[in-house]
């Protein structure tokens, strides 16, 4: 029972009975009767009592369910056809009709037998049995059908029944069955709309891009489909109106049957219903569409705005790394082309977030249902935008002032060195005569006017200007200058004194106040300016190499500060210069540990292979040159036998002696450093030198760091110097000199090396003239026996630029020459033009008329070469080792 209870109750339809319909035992002709009631007629039928029970009720209660309910609730009329057939059948008839009819009854009609005498059976069968038919209205017993027209008007019955109207048996089960598919479709349509509708207000949406335009397609093709099958079913129900008005259309005097008419109208309701619901499915589909897209639209906003800020978080990062302000106007400069070039790095980026935050705002004039969740991204977006302007703004302002603090200083400092020039430059023997030491004091008075341009503002207002950026290395080095100010200023006073004292009267000659040289290794001659060789280095290689080999230059032996300088210092304590060695070497041995292991060997590592460009491949050693030997000195040696001189600082010097040999490594790395500079700009840029970078965390490119041995070797000359400041006249003082002496030779012999490898047109091999004792610039004439008068005339007035180079076995003289590369500065060589052998040569210490000059001699005097240089100390010390060359070869030849 619970069983049948669940079972769907569904209505009979024409499909189910189509058989037992087309039998034609009971038909719904469309007629009604005067008050409107519908007719069923039960035509004659030979085998009507052996038709099933469930056949009669079914098809019964199918023509009983078609008319509209007004009609049904009138009653049914029922007209009986049993002209040809006996009472048995009329009885029969009755008695099923009795027992099963479903709906209510109005009349009911029977045409009784033609025949006589089953007319009077009929007539007696009928008073018998009336109530055993048990029919609650009346039964009429009609003779002939023109008695039926009197209850009945010929326009609603059929043409059997003597009447006008059309029907034809087929055609009412067609449009029957297609008006139940078509009821069947709209609900079929109707219920997957529902549940399309139900999905769709149930779906979850997705977090990310891909996920969101896969559903927003699905739903679109769904979506598209159910519309295809609303156009369809609308179609089919159009198609099926046309069809029931056709014999209308077909003929202006037809008129359609009630029947048909609530045919008409059921197919308009079932369309309208189709069309209330398309209506209602678009309302709906417009607005998940429209959150689908809007969806859509915040995944691909939250997906470009991790992007943006990931890229802007990195910027800022970067940005927050450049702490350093730099020591030197040239850092100063570098700092503020990197801060420009990462503000233009950051340009793109930002336009991007400006952009994105843009469009997050149009999505909410749009009225975007996540608001919430927009607004912020758009205010993070300028808010990191707006930190990213304003630190870049701040980094200027500081570069700015770091750059002017320290030109001035800068300044100051040259001012010193000008100062410290002229005093040196003033010769004592000409100063003890009246005109002397009034010219000398006109020449201090003009550089003393000069003061003002150049010097640091009073130490107050210098502090309250620089007071953002000054570090306590800067203010040192600044406190350094003022000082050195104040001793140059004390200096000129003192000489201005005596200067004074020997233009006022000249009892007996004053000694002026001169600066002295440093106590340093007594070959080192005392010399302000730089040698002429020196700044010929600056060309070889790069830019950031050239000023490296100036800081050489400068470390060499023929360039010592003077006095001055020394008194500079804040005077450290040995145990304070043996810690900040032995912490300064403890981080040279961690940087080169770095490079070797984060790029070197990372050139052999098989998932960064493919990065290396084509021009480093096999240039490991180019590259690098002989540093990885340079570490393993210092890391295994080196460092182990400084760090032992902490209890006991005097022990230094001797650690340089014992490694005199060793140092000799710096000669061989610098002489590589301009093929490796030429391979670095080739390949500086490439994604393997900036992935090894970013995983070493380093802030400055490999190059930077390539540097680190060429500023280390200058280094340990300037430690010494301060080591032997704190030793005056103590124990080890001869073995620090000796020490420094030794770390000077090195530099010198790196600086000379350099011009060295530069030499190009000797056909010899270089390596076999013996050690490079001596190189720099010079004027030359030459005088040759055997030449025309106009030749000599000619070459005792144009002097020639030579670059000298002395040798233990040969001079060389070259040609200075240089040539743009690669968009990069000026590179310097050395064209080979003449040599003489150091065998056959004389030198004349001093030529008539000028005292930088010297000769040079060959053969006898057959060739004479005079020699002019800078100044007559550079021509001493050039005298002195050609000297010490011929001294040698006489004691070699006893």
């Amino acid at each position: 029972t619970d069983e049948i209870m669940q079972q769907e109750i569904r209505p009979l339809v024409a499909v189910d009975i189509i058989e037992q319909l087309h039998r034609q035992f009971a038909i719904l002709s469309g007629g009604r009767g005067k008050d409107g009631a519908p007719i069923i007629t039960f035509p004659e039928f030979a085998g009507f009592s052996d038709i099933p029970d469930e056949d009669f009720l079914n098809v019964v209660t199918y023509l009983t369910s078609i008319p509209s309910l007004e009609a049904a609730s009138i009653g049914f009329i029922i007209i009986i056809d049993r002209r040809r057939d006996k009472w048995s059948a009329v009885k029969a008839s009755l008695t099923r009709i009795a027992g099963a009819f479903p709906g209510n009854l109005q009349l009911v009609f029977v045409l009784r037998p033609s025949r006589f005498i089953q007319r009077a059976i009929a007539d007696i069968g009928i008073k018998l049995y009336r109530d055993d038919f048990k029919m609650k209205v009346p039964i009429i017993m009609l003779n002939s059908v023109s008695d039926l027209h009197g209850y009945i008007d010929k326009s609603q019955l059929t043409r059997e029944l003597g009447g006008t109207l059309e029907y034809g048996h087929s055609q009412w089960i067609h449009h029957r069955t297609a008006i139940e598919n078509f009821a069947m479709t709209v609900k079929t349509t109707a219920q997957m709309l529902q549940t399309f509708g139900t999905d769709l207000a149930e779906t979850e949406l997705p977090n990310d891009v891909h996920c969101t335009e896969d559903l927003l397609s699905a739903h679109t093709d769904h979506h598209n489909k159910l519309k295809d099958e609303l156009k369809l079913a609308v179609k089919q129900g159009a198609t099926l109106l046309t069809c029931i008005r056709e014999p209308v259309t077909r003929s202006a005097n037809s008129k359609l049957s009630p029947d048909e008419l609530e045919n008409v109208a059921t197919v308009e309701r079932l369309l309208a219903q189709l069309d209330e619901t398309e209506k209602a499915f678009d309302q709906f589909w417009t607005k998940h569409h429209l959150k689908l897209e809007q969806c859509l639209q915040l995944r691909h906003f939250e997906h470009d705005f991790r992007e943006v800020k990931l890229t802007l978080d990195n910027l800022m990062e970067t940005q927050s790394g450049f702490a350093d302000i730099g020591d030197s106007v040239t850092r100063v400069e570098h700092l503020l082309k990197e801060q420009k070039q990462l503000e233009e790095k950051g340009q793109e980026p930002l336009e991007k977030a400006q952009s994105l935050a843009l469009h997050g705002e149009q999505l909410i004039q749009n009225n975007h249902y996540a608001v919430d969740s927009i607004r912020p991204k758009c205010v993070e977006l300028r808010r990191i935008c707006d930190d990213f302007t304003n630190e870049t703004k701040k980094k200027y302002d500081i570069l700015g002032k770091s750059l002017e603090l320290h030109k001035q200083l800068d300044k100051a400092s040259q001012w010193c060195e000008a100062g410290i020039y002229l005093l040196a430059s003033q010769a004592v023997d000409k100063c003890q005569s009246q005109e002397g030491a009034e010219t000398a004091l006109v020449e201090i008075e003009k550089f003393l006017v000069t003061a003002k341009e150049h010097q640091l503002s009073n130490p107050k207002e210098f502090y309250n200007q620089f007071d953002m950026i000054l570090t306590p290395e800067i203010k040192a080095n600044a406190q350094r200058i003022l000082q050195k100010l104040e001793d140059v200023q004390e200096m000129f006073d003192k000489r201005q004194v005596s200067l004074k004292k020997l233009a006022a009267k000249q009892t007996r000659p004053v000694q002026p106040v001169a600066p002295h040289p440093e106590s340093s290794p007594k070959r080192a001659s005392p010399k302000i300016t730089r040698p002429a060789g020196v700044g010929c280095l600056s060309n070889l290689g790069s830019v950031r190499f050239s000023e490296l080999l100036g800081h050489i230059a400068a470390a060499s032996p023929s360039h010592n500060s003077t006095s001055a300088d020394i008194r500079l210092c804040n005077h450290p304590s040995k145990s304070h210069i043996i810690n900040e060695l032995i912490e300064t070497e403890r981080v040279y041995v961690e940087e080169l540990q770095s490079i070797i292991e984060g790029y070197a060997s990372q050139m052999d590592n098989p998932s960064l292979v493919h990065l290396i460009p084509s021009a480093l491949q096999n240039k490991k050693d180019v590259l690098f040159g002989n540093l990885p030997e340079i570490y393993d000195f210092h890391n295994r040696i080196f460092l182990k036998e400084i760090e032992n001189c902490i209890e006991n600082p005097e022990l230094l010097a001797r650690c340089f002696l014992k490694r005199k040999e060793d140092l000799q490594i710096y000669e061989k790395y610098c002489q590589n450093k301009p093929r490796s500079e030429a391979l670095w700009r080739q390949c500086g840029d490439s994604i393997f030198f900036q992935e090894c970078q970013r995983k070493l965390d380093h802030k400055l490119s490999l190059d930077a760091y390539l540097l680190k041995p060429v500023q280390r070797i200058t280094k340990y000359q300037l430690l010494l110097k301060e080591m032997l400041k704190c030793s005056k006249n103590s124990e080890g003082t001869a073995e620090l000199e000796e020490a420094l002496a030794t770390v000077l030779d090195i530099i010198k012999a790196v600086n000379d090396s350099m011009h060295q490898i530069a030499i190009t047109g000797y056909e010899g091999d270089v390596s076999e003239l013996g050690k490079l004792l001596m190189q720099g610039s010079f004027n030359v004439w030459t005088d040759h026996k055997k030449g025309h008068n106009k030749v000599k005339d000619l070459a005792r007035f144009k002097p020639m630029q030579r670059h000298l180079f002395l040798y233990t076995k040969m001079l060389l003289f070259c040609k200075k020459r240089e040539e743009n590369t690669d968009g990069h500065e000026k590179t310097a060589s050395y064209s080979f033009k003449n040599s003489l052998k150091m065998s056959t040569v004389g030198i004349t210490e001093n030529v008539k008329g000028d005292n930088k000059k010297f000769e040079i001699w060959y053969n006898g005097r057959e060739e004479v070469y005079i020699i002019q240089a800078s100044s007559v100390e550079l021509k001493n010390t050039w005298i002195s080792e050609i000297r010490k060359v011929l001294t040698g070869q006489l004691e070699a030849c006893r």
